[in-house]
Order: C-alpha cells, then structure tokens, then sequence
C-alpha cells in the first residue's frame, strides 16, 4: 500500500482488493448465511447466553426494500481486552459488512494480529500518540476507493478520533468525540471539537451522503439516559454538549435510532461498571447512527445489541438498503 500526505492529512491507498464468492445487489458483498442452530455463548464471567438467531432481521425501509447493507459500531473500551473477552464473535453473529471501533486504545505496533488480518476483511486503524489512549478502527468486508484519517487539525488527530472511508455511494465516518471529563476538565475540549467536526460532515455531504457513527459522548434528551435530573452538570448531559448534538443535527443529519423510535424508553448503549449499573439498566445512549437526511429512505432498522457483552458499551447494528 502507499500513503500519501495531503494537506496534513494521512491516504492510505492501494489496498489489494478481496475476492468476493458471489455479487449481490448490495453494495457490498457479503457471505451466504451460516446454519444458526446452537446457542453461543460470551466468556463464563459474563455468564449470559446469546443465540445466534436474535441477530437475523427481516427490517425494510418503508417502501418495503429488504436491508442488504449492515455496518457495527462498537467502543470496545480497549481492544486486546475486548477481544479476551470474545467481543471478535461479533463478526459471526452479525456477519456485518464494516465494523466500526471506538477507544481501541492500542498503538499500532500492538495490534493484536487477529485484528489486523481478518480473513475477508480489510482493516484501518489510528491510534492516539498517547499509547493506552483513545483510537478507533474500521474494518471493511469491501475496500472502500478511499480511507482518510482524522480532521486535518493536530490537536484532535493526535488523539486518533476519526477514520473516513469513502464508498461507490457515501461515505463512512466513525468517530470517538472527546468527553468533557469529570469535573468537566476538557469540556473546552469538547467544544472545539463539535464545530470542526460538523464542518467536516458538512463538507462530505455535500459530496456524497454520510453514515457516520460512534461513541459521541453525549445523551442528546432527558428520553437517552436514566437519571437525567442528576446529570445535568455532568459530562455527555450539559447544555453545551446537548446543543452541539443539536446544532448538527440542524445542519441536515438525522439521528437515525430516534428517527425509528422516537419515544422509546431505557434504550441505551453504556453503563458504568459501578453499582451494578447495567444489571439494573441505569444507563446512557451515548452511541449512534447519524445520516445525511436524504438517506433517510433507506434506514431499515438501528438496533442496540445490549444482549452481548465485553466493554462497558454495547454494539449498535445499523440495517440500510443501498
């Protein structure tokens, strides 16, 4: 492969294509569905059995197309942790066309080879400077013609929070937003970010529409977290975090879970693992599926997989017909 730098920003090009078995309408291609007859089962200390069956979907968009694209979202609160804890088996209960994560936390001299080189799969990373620390991945059943990495701007990009890929048809952000931290520390942080980063989806949707998704560390409304009258002065549920959320969604952009399912309640994708918190679903929806508008009629289902374990989130699957 060759990268080439543009402008402060990272190409990677020339990635070998994969051989596909056979085409499908879809824009991408994916495998004929493997036999779901036995019950899986995450690691022992997680103790909760997961059948392979709940993951199959019949969901269409609302003119009655079939979804032939699924792409995961996941942050995975450390990969080499992630993956002792099986969090790999989403790849064959989903049997997903792209896998995005979040807070990968690994530099790239540590990336475990079975990650790296999945059969089938073409994998992108960008970590943080800081070893240990933030960092996301993209890995891709199809290679996209482009994948660019970060904003163009040093302060974020030396954390590794945004990796782009661009397809035939749109175009494929997975983002890990900085927390405002306890206390609210790095909230300036915070807000530097959601400006510079509505820009950057603004200039691609004026390309080709955007499906961007990831760990946004904000409950948009009081409906995405259960306490919200205590969380108000906290990090993912401040006024500042809260309108940046909506100021995008302003710019052309639907929040694709609550476009679906706009009143429904204790739906969430992170519990702290203090308090038992995700035994009693105390929790916070802190991970989404964000589209361009006018790929709204294509949005078949966004699911919250909160039956599987291995991080202190849970995966999101989003279902599209392309």
């Amino acid at each position: 492969m060759a990268i080439l730098r543009l402008g402060g920003q990272r190409l990677l090009l020339g990635v070998l294509r994969i051989a596909s078995p056979r085409v499908l309408s879809s824009p991408f291609t994916m495998p004929p569905k493997r036999k779901q007859e036995k019950a899986e089962e995450t690691p022992a200390k997680e103790s909760k059995k997961v059948k392979t069956d709940e993951f199959s979907s019949d969901a269409k968009t609302s003119d009655g197309k079939k979804w032939n694209l699924k792409i995961v979202s996941w942050n995975v609160d450390g990969l080499r942790a992630w993956i002792k804890k099986d969090g790999m088996s989403i790849f064959e209960k989903e049997e997903p066309d792209v896998v995005c994560l979040q807070e990968t936390k690994c530099s790239d001299d540590k990336l475990p080879e079975e990650i790296k080189n999945m059969k089938g799969y073409k994998s992108y990373f960008m970590s943080a400077k800081k070893d240990g620390y933030s960092g996301v991945a993209l890995i891709s059943k199809k290679e996209p013609l482009l994948v660019t990495y970060g904003l163009d701007d040093e302060t974020h990009d030396d954390e590794g929070r945004c990796i782009t890929a661009e397809y035939e048809d749109f175009y494929l952000v997975t983002a890990y937003v900085p927390n405002a931290g306890r206390k609210l520390v790095t909230l300036d942080k915070r807000m530097d970010w959601d400006p510079k980063f509505r820009k950057y989806l603004k200039e691609l949707d004026a390309k080709k529409p955007v499906i961007m998704c990831g760990d946004l560390n904000v409950a948009h409304k009081e409906i995405d977290l259960a306490k919200p009258k205590g969380n108000k002065k906290n990090a993912g549920f401040t006024p500042e975090e809260r309108a940046g959320f909506t100021d995008l969604l302003a710019e052309g952009f639907v929040d694709s879970f609550r476009h679906l399912y706009p009143d429904k309640t204790a739906q969430y994708t992170f519990w702290t693992y203090m308090a038992n918190c995700r035994a009693k679903n105390v929790g916070w929806r802190l991970d989404y599926f964000v589209l361009s508008e006018r790929l709204v009629p294509n949005l078949c289902d966004n699911l919250i997989r909160s039956s599987l374990y291995g991080s202190d989130h849970c995966p999101i699957t989003l279902l599209v017909h392309l």
